[in-house]
């Protein structure tokens, strides 16, 4: 593998025998795609659900639609709950993946829940971890986007070599 931060995610969560998912909203599948782009990926990326309208966060990744309701899907714990959902959502023979990495936030131009753009939460779930990073990122919808994605890959291989 390559020495892209998603060549490094992959070598990592391959060292540990692990799997991985991925949620995505603001990022659009960008995040799965960076991933799939290194050769060999398939040995640990199972799939990715892109879950852009809200009642989809709830729905197939199993967000509680109580938090949805009331904090929006701009939250840490809505982050947290979608990398967790993802594992469930895209294993393999009744076995979730053991890692689930998520992307919610505003990319722009405009709010519409009145948070700043820019506002991003990454949720991270291992079996052995459970965490959430916010960002507040500068730029047009494409930076944001892009900003995004190199964050969510820095942070998940954070903590998967915790």
């Amino acid at each position: 593998m390559s020495d892209s931060p998603a060549a490094a995610v992959l070598s990592a969560l391959k060292s540990r025998g692990w799997t991985l998912g991925v949620a995505e909203s603001l990022t659009g599948g960008a995040l799965c795609a960076e991933l799939v782009s290194v050769p060999g990926a398939s040995a640990v990326l199972l799939g990715g659900v892109v879950a852009y309208a809200t009642p989809v966060k709830h729905t197939v990744l199993g967000v509680d639609a109580a938090t949805l309701a009331q904090h929006g899907p701009v939250f840490p714990d809505v982050a947290r709950q979608m990398a967790d959902g993802v594992r469930r959502a895209i294993g393999v023979g009744g076995r979730p993946a053991d890692v689930g990495v998520s992307t919610t936030g505003i990319a722009g131009p405009d709010s519409p829940d009145g948070q700043p753009v820019g506002t991003v939460h990454i949720g991270v779930v291992t079996p052995i971890a459970s965490q959430t990073r916010e960002l507040h990122l500068d730029g047009d919808r494409a930076a944001i986007r892009a900003g995004s994605v190199s964050a969510a890959l820095d942070f998940l291989l954070e903590i998967i070599q915790e």
